[in-house]
């Protein structure tokens, strides 16, 4: 039987653009934290709060967009939410204390929020569904080398040439999003939109069969919230700066060369046998971290971690839109997308408060054993229910 075709023009400008949205939230975001405690003399903490903060905006921007994406289309929804991303990112020249930039930074995040939901709808809606794992985890690929670039342009160009540079950087690449907008062309994916009557009640933002899926990436994005909240400081504190450095990268290209293989696993034998090994792989490098005393540790707990962590996201968003009717297909991506953004957003705080008495080491291994928990929570909410056989 011949393949339905995967890479067509929507999809492959698709992911170009989530790059570019994933990319705008790593350039400011890695560097913000430094930024504000030599301007403004913040603290730590609110430096971190600046990042979650961003999160939580947007959290509710796509429970919003979630609901509303069948009603105005998925290009439309881009277009609102990459025009919001860029006038906010502009007003960050214009931001005059420290209270200002609180208030700004949770505005961006809903322009964050709308296209990210917006990009990821259309990504699941154009992808055919004998290929969805597949389709799911390439497009996913987006993330993971704006997860590696952005951190990496982010230090080197806010160390040489100054915070500036980074607004400059994000607010032209949003331009560029903007009219790569323009050339998103497919119109047999439009959405069906609900004919029911509209009243509030949250299962309009929450997907209920994606709720299952959806808490256990909440407790995933709160153990991986451990390496981006310490894994600067800490890999300085063991005198491994140079390979911390290059953490980031080592894990995307894992993640680069394992996707061709775990997508295709994951649409022929099921869902499980891709989500088990990934807990089992992200407690490992996470472990790894935690025990890390030389590069070479620290470089091999990066190849874990893409393994694990870098193959959750794609494969458990394809479990919370499976069972979603058409019309819901945006409120299950933002379902599931929110909490685990929730998850990445509060982890620093939860981690930051056993960083002091535990050390940074005990606090990855607290993070590894987590990550077991997690699989043993997504056994009893989904995994038991799925047969270790080719999923129709």
């Amino acid at each position: 039987m011949k393949k339905e075709k995967l890479w067509t023009h929507t999809f492959v400008i698709n992911m170009m653009l989530n790059l570019i949205i994933y990319l705008v939230f790593y350039i400011p975001t890695i560097a913000i934290g430094s930024h504000v405690m030599k301007e403004y003399h913040a603290s730590a903490a609110l430096a971190g709060i600046l990042t979650g903060i961003f999160i939580l905006g947007g959290f509710f921007a796509r429970l919003w967009a979630g609901n509303n994406i069948a009603k105005f289309g998925a290009k439309k929804m881009l277009y609102l939410g990459i025009i919001i991303y860029l006038i906010f990112g502009i007003a960050y020249y214009f931001v005059p204390n420290i209270e200002s930039l609180l208030l700004l930074r949770f505005l961006d995040g809903l322009g964050f929020g709308i296209a990210g939901t917006a990009s990821g709808t259309l990504a699941a809606a154009s992808v055919p569904a004998t290929r969805r794992g597949e389709g799911i985890g390439y497009y996913a690929l987006s993330v993971t080398m704006s997860s590696a670039i952005g951190p990496f342009v982010s230090m080197s160009l806010y160390g040489a040439y100054g915070f500036t540079i980074l607004l400059h950087l994000s607010n032209i690449l949003l331009v560029v999003a903007l009219i790569g907008i323009f050339f998103v062309k497919n119109p047999q994916i439009q959405l069906p939109v609900s004919t029911e009557k509209k009243k509030f009640a949250w299962s309009n933002y929450f997907e209920k069969s994606a709720i299952s899926i959806s808490i256990v990436g909440l407790l995933v994005g709160v153990a991986y919230s451990s390496i981006l909240a310490f894994m600067d400081v800490y890999s300085s504190s063991i005198n491994l700066a140079v390979a911390g450095s290059f953490f980031f990268l080592v894990y995307a290209v894992s993640v680069l060369v394992s996707r061709p293989v775990t997508g295709r696993v994951f649409d022929i034998k099921g869902d499980n046998y891709v989500m088990y090994p990934t807990y089992v792989f992200f407690a490992i490098g996470l472990y790894l971290i935690g025990f890390a005393h030389s590069s070479i540790v620290l470089l091999i707990a990066a190849i874990f971690i893409g393994l694990g962590y870098g193959s959750f996201a794609p494969f458990a968003q394809v479990i919370a839109i499976r069972s979603a009717d058409g019309h819901r297909l945006g409120v299950a991506t933002s379902t599931f997308y929110g909490f685990l953004d929730i998850g990445v957003g509060v982890g620093p705080f939860i981690m930051g408060m056993l960083a002091p008495s535990l050390g940074y080491r005990d606090v990855f291994y607290v993070s590894a054993a987590l990550a077991l928990v997690i699989g043993v929570i997504y056994y009893f909410v989904h995994g038991k229910n799925v047969a270790l056989t080719k999923t129709n």
